[in-house]
Formats: C-alpha cells, structure tokens, sequence
C-alpha cells in the first residue's frame, strides 16, 4: 500500500540528533500514517497519541515501503520529530471583520504570510496565538476537551454578546461565554485579551467583561488589555478612535480600583494593563512584583519594568574593567520604549565611561506615526531616519523587528540586506536584560 503523500502533511521535516526517532531509524523526508492504527489528521492528534508508553508508529520512507517501528517508551516521552506543517492540518482561517484589524489596515507589498488572518485554537495552544472562538465547530470544542488543549489564548475584547457581534462583525460571536464556561467546566485553562477601542468596549463595558471573566477564575487566570493600533492604511475601514492621554489615564485609574478588588478577593490583580497604556498617560508602571511573574508578558504586560529589573540585575554582577577600549554604538527603537531605553543605556554608560550609546527613536512613518511600538518598525523607517547618522560600530534593535524564525522585517527586507546598504554591523537583542547588556558590551 502507498500513501498518496499530496492529500497529507504528516511529512517529517526534522529528526532530533540521539531521539528514539534517531535511534530507530526514523529520517526527514519520512511520512507518519499512523499510530496504534490511528491515522494522524492533525497536531493535536499526535501529542495525545504519542504520549502513550507504547507505540506502533506507521511509517512510509522516500521510497515509498511502509515500515512498523514497535516503540517502548516513558509516558509524555516525545519521538524527536518536527513535520513540515507544524500543524499538519491546514489552518483554519479567520472569518472575522474585526472593526479594529490590525491585518486589514496593513499596506500591500509586505511579506504574504502577514495577510492571512489565522483563528485555530490548535495554533494557540502550540503557538501562543489569540483565537476567537467564533471559527469553532461542536466537534472542534470537543477536541479541545477531549485531548486536553490547554491553554488557550482567545481575544474576548467584550463578554456582552451583542457588543461582540458589532466589533467582530460574525454572528457566531456572542456565543463566547457559554463556550467559555463549558470549557472551565473541563479544567481547560485560558489567558485572555482585550483590544481596548474607545466608544466601544471601554469604561462601563470593560468593568463587565472583566467581571465575567474573573467568575471563570482559576480557569480563566488573567486578563490583559492593549490598546487599538490605529494605522495610516485605513480607508473604507470603520472610524476609530486611539488613546491619548486623559483616556489612557482614566482607564489606568479603573483598572487600579479592579485590582484592589481582586486583590482583596482572589489574591491576584487578575487584570493588567499594556505598557503602552502607562507611557501614553505617563504615568508610572506597575512595580516588578506587581506584575505577578508576567504572565501576559507576551501581550506586552510588564515588558518594561521585568526588561529594567534584569539589565539592573546583571550590570551589577559586572566590573567596571570589563570594557578594555573605547567603543560607540547605537540603538533604534520606537516612540514607546524610547524613554525607558535610554534610561538604560544611561546605566551601562555610568558604569563603563568608556561605552558611548546613542539611542534613535524611530517615527512609524510606514504605518503612521500612532503605531508606536518597537516590534512594528519596519527596515525602510530604520534606512531612511539613520542613514545619515554616526552610529558607530554596530548598530541594535530589538529582536521582535523581525521575524519569528526568520531574519527578515516587516516589510520584505533582510536584516543581511539592512547592513549592506548601512554598511553597519546590525545586531538583534531578545527582550531579556542579559542578552541586551551582552551584546552591548560583548
């Protein structure tokens, strides 16, 4: 029997150097049919399969033969292989209008896999992404109870149903807290996000949302809430509006009276606010410990102040000698972070005077002066705004510019084509105070 390999995407793209896949012969190019006679439609099916202590894994090699690998094996212990579709199935795309997509107000002529619009639950639990739970049928629900897919990540952005249904624009989205509740009910466990638009889900209708989900609380164990990114590529797009800083501040001012509540109740704050919401008020962060271990750090919660601590952290475990030579550098970043990042470079200039940093903020003219975040910054602004400039030996930026798993920007340029038209070393930094401190001194 041979296994038409166009109709499947089982296909093993990587196999782990002294793995059991290694050991028993298992090779890239080899496709999985099944295991325990269970045919393998996507991802999820394989982590719950795969877990078990003993496997017959069915295997078609390049050639085409089909071999029997008989696997022992610890319980949870992994095989040691990566598929060419992380996924293996095709992921489900979205059907939303979102008033407030951020996808459709991108430009043309940017990278192509920035335009699909993704919302599978099976790409949040592997890859952190934010579902809305609209995109789900009864059998997709019950997949996630029944193979355990915990957690999820979903964009909530409002629990009154109809509210939902005008900023999601889909009918099927005011169905959100009962899919919510059958899922507590199953002990999944979920992070939750708000896009915050002023006039639509703010102030009264946050309190809401926020007290619903705390009634799902530990299931539901936090809420984070960003603000609406507003791009310049906005035509026949619904009129919105951004925070300035009177409504960042009075938003701040809610959020703080919701955290002595729960505080007191729950022993969390259980809802947090971006930074972005604290620098466009000015006002002061949360303190380190506030943060509660930054658990919606990836939605940009605490970012600032755990970045802060860390480089603090490490420049003290450091001599003042360990810079021999003088040396100039510099740092791009953007409009948020550009305070706080200069602060930090004034720290490592104190205590090595022969380091001189020059740090850039970068304007946003490629989406619009309102986006104001780092991690939107494209290579064109960057090219264009520093041409000019002495920057030194090497010139940083933050590592989230760039692709995920790629050297590449926003807008289509590598970070290899960026040097050679700057003639300038160009050096990623992680968003962790070691890695940033590091390279700097190196």
């Amino acid at each position: 029997m041979e296994v038409n390999v166009k109709k499947v995407n089982n296909i093993i793209s990587k196999v782990y150097k002294d793995s059991i896949a290694d050991e028993i012969g298992i090779e890239v190019g080899d496709l999985l049919i099944s295991i325990n006679d269970q045919i393998i439609h996507d991802i999820i099916e394989y982590k719950f399969l795969v877990s078990d202590e003993y496997l017959e894994a069915e295997i078609q090699k390049i050639n085409g033969e089909i071999y029997i690998y008989e696997i022992e094996k610890e319980f949870d212990e992994e095989l040691g292989i990566e598929f060419t579709n992380p996924i293996i199935d095709q992921a489900k795309s979205c059907r939303n209008k979102c008033v407030f997509c951020f996808i459709d107000q991108l430009p043309k002529g940017m990278r192509e896999t920035l335009y699909f619009k993704d919302d599978d639950s099976r790409l949040s639990f592997l890859q952190g992404n934010f579902v809305t739970l609209t995109n789900m049928s009864e059998d997709d629900i019950n997949n996630i109870i029944k193979y355990r897919i915990s957690p999820i990540n979903i964009s909530v952005h409002t629990t009154n149903p109809e509210l939902r249904q005008k900023m999601i624009k889909n009918k099927f989205a005011g169905n959100l807290y009962s899919i919510m509740q059958r899922l507590a009910k199953a002990n999944i466990q979920m992070n939750c996000q708000i896009v915050l638009c002023p006039g639509y889900n703010d102030k009264e209708e946050l309190t809401r949302t926020i007290s619903d989900l705390e009634k799902l609380y530990p299931y539901v164990n936090s809420a984070a809430i960003v603000p609406v990114g507003i791009t310049k590529h906005r035509s026949h797009l619904p009129n919105l509006d951004i925070f300035n800083k009177n409504s960042a501040s009075e938003t701040i001012d809610q959020i703080n009276e919701i955290q002595k509540k729960y505080l007191l109740k729950r022993g969390t704050r259980f809802a947090f606010l971006s930074d972005e919401f604290y620098i466009i008020a000015n006002r002061e962060l949360l303190k380190y410990d506030e943060y509660e271990g930054f658990i919606q750090f990836e939605n940009g919660v605490g970012m600032i102040s755990k970045l802060e601590r860390e480089i603090q952290d490490f420049l003290s475990t450091l001599s003042e000698d360990k810079i021999t030579r003088n040396k100039k550098v510099s740092i791009a970043t953007g409009h948020s972070a550009y305070k706080f990042i200069k602060n930090m470079a004034q720290c490592i200039m104190s205590k090595f005077d022969n380091v001189e940093i020059e740090v850039y903020k970068i304007v946003n003219n490629f989406f619009g002066d309102t986006i104001t975040v780092s991690g939107l910054i494209t290579a064109t602004d960057i090219i264009e705004q520093l041409k000019d400039k002495d920057l030194g030996e090497t010139l940083y930026i933050p590592r989230n510019m760039l692709k995920a798993d790629e050297e590449i920007f926003l807008d289509n340029i590598t970070l290899e084509k960026m040097q050679e038209i700057m003639n300038i070393e160009v050096v990623p930094c992680l968003n962790d105070g070691k890695d940033f401190v590091d390279k700097i001194l190196k």
